[in-house]
C-alpha cells in the first residue's frame, strides 16, 4: 500500500474490525465466505505492515502477503460469490470460479518456483513475481474476482465489483509497477461495503431467493 507500515497497520486493523462485524451479522452459512472477506483483506494489510518493517525482500511476511493476494483470493472471491448468489446465477458463476482455480494453480506454481520479492519504492511497495504469460494470468485473475462480483446477480456485490474494477483501473494508471499492492489496498477499503450487503440480507431465507422466472 502507499505511505507506510503505520498506514497499513491502522487501515488493516480498521477493515478487520468491520470484517468481524460482517461475520457476526451474517445469518446464512452460505454468506460467511464473502462476509469474512474484509476480515481477510484487513489481515492482509496488517501482513504488509510487517513487510514494510522488514524492509521488503523475500522473507516470510512477503511470502504470506503474496499467497494471500494471489492464489488465495483468486479462488476465495469467486467461490464465495457462488455460495451467496441467487440460484439462477450460479451456473454462469462457474466460469469465474474455473478461471480462479486455473489462475490460482499458475500463481501457486510461480510462487513456489520463484518466490515473490517486495521492494520499497518511496511511499509505495512493489512486488516482483515471475509469471509466464503475465497478461493472461492477470486477465484470468480479474475475471475470477471482479468478474464474479459483476455477474453475481446481487446488487451489493455488483457495487463492490464496480468499485474494485474502478480501483484496478486507477491503480494501474497511477502505480503501474506497484499495481498489485495498491489495488489490494483499494480492494480492502471498498470491501467494507459488504457490511451493508450483509445487513440487507438479514431475514432473507434461501427459498425466497430462488428465481422461477
Amino acid at each position: 500500500m502507499c505511505w507506510s507500515a503505520t498506514a497499513d497497520l491502522v487501515a488493516g486493523a480498521g477493515i478487520a474490525v468491520i470484517g468481524a462485524a460482517c461475520v457476526v451479522r451474517a445469518r446464512r452459512a452460505a454468506d460467511l465466505p464473502l462476509a469474512a472477506l474484509p476480515l481477510l483483506l484487513g489481515a492482509h494489510q496488517i501482513v504488509e505492515a510487517r513487510v514494510w518493517d522488514t524492509g521488503g525482500g523475500t522473507g516470510p511476511a512477503t511470502v504470506a502477503w503474496a499467497v494471500m493476494a494471489l492464489p488465495l483470493l483468486a479462488v476465495w472471491v469467486p467461490a464465495g460469490v457462488l455460495c451467496a448468489a441467487p440460484v439462477h446465477a450460479r451456473r454462469r458463476l462457474l466460469l469465474p470460479l474455473a478461471s480462479g482455480i486455473v489462475t490460482a494453480a499458475v500463481l501457486a506454481h510461480a510462487l513456489a518456483v520463484h518466490p515473490a520479492r517486495a521492494e520499497i519504492r518511496g511511499h509505495t511497495m512493489g512486488y516482483v513475481v515471475d509469471l509466464p504469460r503475465a497478461e493472461l494470468v492477470v486477465a484470468g485473475y480479474l475475471f475470477a474476482t471482479v468478474g464474479a462480483l459483476l455477474i453475481s446477480g446481487e446488487r451489493g456485490l455488483v457495487l463492490l465489483g464496480v468499485l474494485t474494477g474502478a480501483g484496478a483501473a486507477v491503480s494501474w494508471a497511477l502505480w503501474e509497477t506497484e499495481f498489485v499492492s495498491t489495488w489490494c489496498a483499494c480492494a480492502a477499503v471498498v470491501s467494507v461495503t459488504l457490511l451493508g450487503w450483509v445487513g440487507s440480507r438479514e431475514g432473507v431465507s434461501p427459498p425466497e431467493r430462488v428465481d422461477h422466472a
